[in-house]
């Protein structure tokens, strides 16, 4: 295992930019108003993601979550709530 690299490899030196395919399926869509909707009790960091991917993938859509509990915080330690992170990424919000 003590193979040397030349002086041409540089170590964590370059970013390269990937995308992985996925599958939406919304809870509610009236795909004639562009319109989803989620109905949400927990709300975790890949759901989070999924929704910033949509709202940045597909514009013409209005997202909109129903939360249980809009005030529930993002993280134990976080002062971030659902309610807040929704208004930080321009996506509506409700309480169900």
């Amino acid at each position: 295992m003590g193979a040397t690299l030349g002086p041409e490899y540089s170590y964590e030196s370059t970013y390269l930019p990937y995308t992985l395919a996925h599958r939406y399926l919304p809870d509610f869509i009236d795909p004639v108003a562009k319109r989803i909707i989620e109905v949400k009790g927990r709300f975790p960091a890949s759901d989070r993601a999924k929704m910033r991917a949509i709202r940045k993938q597909h514009p013409d859509y209005r997202i909109e979550i129903r939360f249980q509990n809009p005030q529930t915080k993002i993280a134990k330690n976080s002062k971030t709530s659902y309610a807040d992170w929704c208004q930080k990424n321009g996506i509506a919000w409700s309480k169900a």
